[in-house]
């Protein structure tokens, strides 16, 4: 009997230790496997890094940026496309001067590109019913005779030789550098002396005044937690609403200047 004990025990410790081993091997493993993944991470989670670090940053132009649906290009090194630039600036009109706060409002990744979406877009807007017409047979006439609305908003496109590689948030703000400005240092003062003294104060203390452009507005209160489109005596408005009720700021463009702020 004793010894059966005594084999009953060797075994049982025998096999503790094979399971110990067994799970030591699956941690290693697992181990290796997170390691592999840090160093190699795919491409479907680089461009989740890359949105939700940059998805809705607001940064400093430093170049001008032109309307349309093309914006400028800068290549992995850093270098911007001038001649296209100015082409697309030639062609469409300026949508963005140098100084101006912009906010990255989409990214979209292709296979050797990343687009930023900078303000919405670089084309203009319209209404679904603008592109509608009536009338008797030939003689027809659109619905609405209001032009479509003029953007204030651009693209820059990252572009690589090759394929787009793994990339950290930091790696493209390097990258973008030489066109928008990260650091956010006082922006308007760095890049645009111009501005009025009042709305460079109003912009330390985080206000917003009548007579403020959209950039202005950035640079001061961020992009708002919500914007509304609506036409007012035909002309098209839009509202920057900031927070809820009961302490709500509504800012209200018309074009590209505020021409209505209220505090409730």
């Amino acid at each position: 009997m004793r010894s059966l004990y005594l084999w009953k025990t060797v075994d049982g410790a025998a096999v503790l230790r094979l399971r110990l081993q067994r799970w030591a091997g699956v941690c290693l493993t697992l181990a290796l496997a997170s390691s592999a993944w840090a160093k190699n991470p795919s491409k479907d989670d680089t461009h989740i890094v890359l949105i939700r670090g940059l998805l809705r940053e607001i940064a400093v132009n430093k170049v001008a940026l032109p309307r349309g649906g093309k914006g400028v290009r800068v290549d992995s090194a850093g270098k911007l496309d001038k001649a296209d630039a100015d082409a697309q600036l030639s062609a469409n009109g300026l949508a963005i001067k140098p100084g101006m706060p912009v906010e990255i409002s989409k990214i979209t990744f292709k296979s050797k590109e990343i687009v930023f979406e900078l303000n919405g877009g670089g084309k203009k807007k319209s209404k679904w019913y603008q592109h509608l017409e009536v009338g008797v047979g030939m003689d027809t006439v659109p619905i609405s005779q209001a032009p479509p609305v003029l953007t204030y908003g651009s693209w820059v496109t990252l572009v690589f030789p090759e394929k787009v590689p793994n990339l950290t948030v930091d790696q493209v703000k390097q990258e973008l550098g030489n066109v928008l400005d990260f650091a956010r240092r006082t922006p308007t003062e760095l890049y645009a002396p111009e501005v009025p003294a009042k709305f460079k104060d109003a912009i330390k203390n985080h206000q917003v005044l009548v007579g403020m452009n959209r950039d202005a507005v950035l640079s001061s209160k961020g992009p708002p937690d919500r914007r509304v489109r609506e036409e007012r005596e035909g002309v098209e408005q839009e509202d920057w609403i900031y927070g809820s009720p009961p302490h709500t700021l509504f800012v209200t463009f018309d074009g590209d200047t505020v021409i209505k702020v209220q505090q409730f």
